[in-house]
């Protein structure tokens, strides 16, 4: 009897990952009553998990937990200071979900390394090699100086690796990362995590002819990340963005920059002009008395609009001619609905849309630590590869070129 046609069925029955999860249930449970042959039932279930979400997945993988022998990849996260103390509470929250195995972290500060270890359950190792041993990917969350050989070992050594921006201060070493990824066939992610800020992700469905983008990322004085300025440190987010984003060629470059409180650039603007015509306007600063992280886009196409997002708090606005029948929003609508509501003003003599933007608020290091995890699985490559990072890399090394000569010089 041929079941093939019942398991396609179950597969089918409801919309979404729930119904995709409730037809891999159907799957296993044809598998166990010995209906179906080993091979056609993995190539089943293999097609319907590469279309689940990340979430389902875990769940799927959690229920069926005895009757999928789909390794976990087992992770450490190397380096315990302000951001890898957060992929340490994510991996946890992963973990937990059963989508890998968190198994320790390392830091030269063995104290540091205790207490996240303590925290959450896990190991603390006291070695690279004692941590290498134990795991299948790592996270690397060091400082800059220390990416390129932590990720050349680990690489050498045939684990994947997330690697946080820059991935390199040196070009060349990135190039060496890059080969050495794809000759052990491992994994290389870079950790730019805008990426997977759900404010991006709607921005690429609507403004799908950017024209002019403006970009302005500002933070207080850090306590980290003093060995690169602020090019390498904040404003390769945006540039990572935009390239990604515009999907163009660079066809000039102008930036200038200045050291206020460290040796080097702790401000500075550069201005992109891509061939397509984009231009793009980015503001970095490390020494602004508050924190911003926004980005404004003029899009032409079928229809003209405005977007303005903000990423820390992942809302905004989008402006737009109005349409025929949206008429002026009264002034008491204004007043008390301006945030949540469509608001229709008139601006010479035509009506301009203000509508607060659809975004579902996500944690976006979450979303980045659980694509690493699935282009593991999946052997996929990453939306922010070794590739694509370096390119944003070498953009922001003519940045800091231009700027030590133009600025400094």
């Amino acid at each position: 009897m041929n079941l093939l046609p019942k398991v396609e069925s179950a597969k089918l029955t409801w919309a979404g990952d729930h119904g995709i999860l409730a037809g891999v249930s159907s799957v296993c449970r044809i598998a166990r009553q010995g209906c179906l042959r080993a091979q056609a039932f993995l190539e089943r279930v293999k097609k319907v998990v590469s279309s689940l979400s990340s979430v389902a997945l875990c769940r799927f993988m959690t229920a069926n937990h005895g009757n999928l022998s789909i390794e976990k990849a087992r992770v450490v996260v190397f380096g315990t200071g302000s951001l890898g103390k957060e992929h340490a509470r994510v991996y946890s929250t992963l973990a937990s979900s059963g989508l890998l195995e968190f198994v320790g972290v390392f830091d030269v500060n063995p104290n540091a390394a205790n207490d996240i270890a303590k925290k959450y359950g896990v190991r603390a190792f006291r070695s690279v090699p004692e941590a290498e041993s134990a795991c299948t990917a790592v996270s690397i969350v060091t400082p800059t100086n220390t990416h390129f050989e932590l990720a050349k070992q680990l690489l050498m050594a045939g684990k994947h690796v997330l690697v946080e921006k820059p991935m390199t201060d040196d070009a060349g070493q990135a190039a060496e990362l890059v080969r050495l990824a794809q000759q052990q066939n491992c994994v290389l992610q870079v950790g730019h995590v805008e990426r997977f800020n759900p404010v991006l992700q709607y921005l690429e469905t609507v403004a799908t002819k950017p024209r002019f983008i403006e970009a302005h990322r500002l933070s207080p004085y850090p306590a980290r990340s003093m060995d690169i300025g602020v090019v390498l440190d904040l404003m390769i987010h945006d540039l990572d963005v935009v390239l990604a984003f515009v999907k163009s060629p660079i066809s000039s470059v102008d930036a200038v920059g200045i050291p206020v409180l460290s040796k080097s650039e702790d401000i500075a603007n550069a201005r992109l002009r891509f061939a397509n015509g984009c231009v793009a306007n980015l503001t970095a600063s490390r020494i602004s008395p508050d924190r911003m992280r926004k980005i404004r886009v003029f899009s032409s196409g079928p229809s003209t609009s405005y977007i303005s997002l903000d990423y820390r708090a992942q809302e905004g606005f989008i402006y737009r001619v109005a349409r025929d029948g949206e008429e002026e929003s009264s002034l008491l609508k204004k007043l008390l609905h301006a945030k949540d509501s469509n608001i229709v003003s008139e601006f010479g003599g035509k009506r301009i849309v203000r509508e607060p933007v659809p975004i579902t608020k996500e944690e976006p290091l979450k979303l980045e630590l659980e694509h690493f995890v699935q282009c593991i699985r999946e052997k996929q490559t990453p939306l922010v590869s070794g590739e694509s990072a370096k390119q944003a890399l070498d953009l922001a090394f003519e940045i800091t070129k231009q700027i030590q000569t133009t600025s400094w010089g």
